[in-house]
């Protein structure tokens, strides 16, 4: 995502429970989100706002993975899809509906859509996909392109602000400069910049191979994952990650690098060997 200004975002909560039903607008922006809990779907289906065409991301976990399950749709009725869904599919927790207020949004645009949250997904690997194929982009014009791509942009910005962060690329360049960390021992080497949305661990840093007998299980569980969704590739004597990944913690990253439970505020230094619990 391009680096955007300063805007703001209203979060309206009906029922007044902050864990609730909650509407999502943005400044200068036609669309809406509804974001909700799976205990209050029936509080959704009330809602216009759901029976329009849009798009939809459900997610949860499922025990099998320390990353998140998602499943990511679209529906010119969502409403439908969700009472299906509902049916169907036991993993997920919560959900959110993107649709547009002046109704704008048609069949193609949330295939479109869809299409790209699942490609983007797929690409920063920081959820498990529910669903099983990658669908086509539909054919649009030049301008559709255009402002449709411009409701995902508007999208991406609202969906960390619900909790949703497994469509967020890194974002290594920013006017606030970040200094680069680094990890050193047992082998291996790993670099890592501290950023608002986690702590990035940069492409071609190294992980060991074997972990520690004591390691934590969510964090052997995390390698385990990182290994399948080819984040971490195995070169020989260690992991080597194929790209820019970001984790919720310094130490989480610490953890997955060395094989073992680790503090991320020490064990992350930069070239002057100054741990960054100093810094």
């Amino acid at each position: 995502m391009s680096q955007v200004g300063g805007f703001s975002v209203r979060i309206y909560i009906p029922s007044g429970e902050p864990e609730g039903l909650r509407i999502i607008e943005k400044s200068n922006w036609t669309g809406k989100g509804i974001v909700f809990p799976r205990a209050r779907f029936d509080e959704a289906r009330g809602r216009d706002e759901v029976g329009r065409t849009g798009v939809y991301v459900l997610w949860g976990f499922d025990g099998k993975s320390s990353l998140p399950r998602a499943y990511i749709g679209e529906g010119e009725s969502v409403l439908q899809r969700l009472e299906q869904h509902a049916k169907q599919k036991d993993f997920w927790t919560h959900a959110v509906v993107f649709t547009s207020k002046d109704t704008n949004l048609n069949k193609a645009h949330v295939q479109y859509l869809e299409a790209r949250l699942i490609e983007l997904t797929r690409e920063i690997k920081r959820a498990e996909l529910d669903n099983s194929n990658q669908p086509q982009l539909p054919k649009l014009s030049e301008a559709d392109r255009a402002d449709v791509e411009a409701f995902l942009k508007d999208m991406l910005l609202c969906l960390p602000l619900v909790g949703v962060t497994f469509f967020e690329k890194p974002k290594l360049e920013s006017k606030h400069k970040s200094k680069v960390l680094q990890i050193t021992a047992k082998g291996v080497k790993a670099f890592g910049v501290y950023l608002s949305s986690g702590f990035v661990v940069r492409k071609e840093s190294e992980a060991v191979k074997r972990p520690t007998p004591s390691i934590p299980k969510y964090l052997n569980k995390m390698r385990t994952d990182l290994l399948a969704q080819g984040v971490l590739e195995d070169v020989g004597g260690v992991y080597r990650f194929a790209q820019d990944y970001t984790f919720s913690s310094p130490s989480t990253a610490a953890g997955v690098v060395l094989g073992r439970s680790a503090n991320g505020l020490t064990e992350w230094k930069d070239e002057q060997g100054r741990p960054l619990k100093e810094m």
